[in-house]
């Protein structure tokens, strides 16, 4: 059955990687009861016009694994799946959010960027912010499920609709594991690589990418972090202007991603979210992919650097730039007002 490959497909598998901190906005609720929200949302779909707010209510105010059970206890009692009850119930950008919530962090990722190379003309703007955003482990967790979704392998997929040294770099950060983090700092090696970077771009007619990508995608993060303060001490531009100088084009907006998240992730997201609400209407399919993807991860975190970077709450961006249940929904997974 779907859903039992769903549930395997979250299992988390074990790798050299240290798991990084979390600072969620959706957490497990207490006194949970999946069969009773299960009949709830039974119940919200067979009311006439649809009961948006309870599906709203139910699906946004559980944890990932909390809504899998219901899925299953839902599949129990109606001898339907909840996925295909929720695209008969609702539509457009509601759907696209609902739906995401029932799928574990690494088949949501999957088909996300099955969607972005598939068919005529790649989405290279979600690739980059995927590739360049997900560690080891999320992305050996991905690299799983889409195989076994679409059998098919994700760095043949990204390296057909790719090409050059754009697309050595994604595929160098999908099959790389970086350095352990070490307690122990080691000057040496933060200077031979700020010296490198420096050495292979800045200071030479051309740049050696491979000398960049071979450090970026390997070194781990504490370290690049350090090496990109030495790394102003040899070049009169800091790393991201150096980027900027050297390459254009989708590398250039890969390697600039990719440093803005060694540097800080949850600011990289924030500016996404902030840039994805400019002008007449926000950029849905973005904010979609955003939340559902850092929900249970770390939003509570790019709530503060929203505010801090932008003046203003990510909640009120929300109330501003959508509106209708898609609006209550995306301010449910907000969680509140800062």
């Amino acid at each position: 059955m779907a859903l039992v490959s769903e549930f395997l497909s979250h299992l988390t598998l074990a790798h050299g990687e240290e798991a990084e901190p979390t600072y969620p906005t959706v957490t497990a609720v207490r006194d949970f009861d999946p069969i009773r929200d299960a009949a709830r949302l039974d119940a919200a779909f067979r009311t006439k016009g649809v009961d948006e707010q309870s599906v709203i209510d139910i699906l946004t105010r559980r944890s990932i694994d909390q809504r899998q059970e219901i899925a299953f206890e839902y599949e129990r009692l109606t001898k339907k799946e909840l996925q295909t009850a929720l695209k008969g119930a609702l539509s457009g950008s509601l759907e696209a959010l609902m739906l995401g919530l029932l799928k574990s962090p690494a088949h949501y990722s999957a088909m996300e960027l099955k969607a972005a190379v598939k068919g005529l003309g790649t989405d290279e703007e979600t690739l980059i912010e995927m590739v360049c955003s997900r560690n080891h482990r999320e992305m050996s967790d991905i690299q799983k499920v889409y195989r076994e979704l679409f059998k098919k392998d994700l760095e043949k997929d990204i390296a057909g609709d790719t090409s050059g040294d754009f697309a050595k770099l994604l595929l160098a950060l999908i099959q790389t594991e970086r350095d352990r983090p070490s307690n122990v700092v080691d000057y040496e090696k933060i200077d031979h690589d700020a010296r490198s970077l420096y050495e292979a771009g800045v200071q030479r007619k051309g740049t050696d990418v491979d000398v960049w990508i071979s450090i970026l995608t390997q070194r781990s993060v504490p370290h690049l972090q350090r090496v990109f303060e030495r790394y102003k001490s040899y070049s009169p531009y800091d790393m991201k202007e150096s980027i900027q100088k050297e390459v254009k084009g989708d590398l250039e907006k890969s390697f600039l991603t990719l440093v803005e998240c060694l540097e800080n992730k949850q600011a990289y997201f924030a500016d996404r979210l902030n840039e994805a609400m400019k002008g007449k209407s926000a950029k849905e399919k973005v904010l979609t992919r955003i939340v559902v993807s850092r929900c249970e991860v770390d939003l509570m975190k790019i709530r503060r650097e929203f505010k801090k970077r932008h003046g203003r709450s990510l909640y009120r961006a929300f109330s501003e730039h959508t509106k209708g249940d898609y609006q209550k929904a995306l301010l449910s997974l907000c969680r509140g007002d800062d």
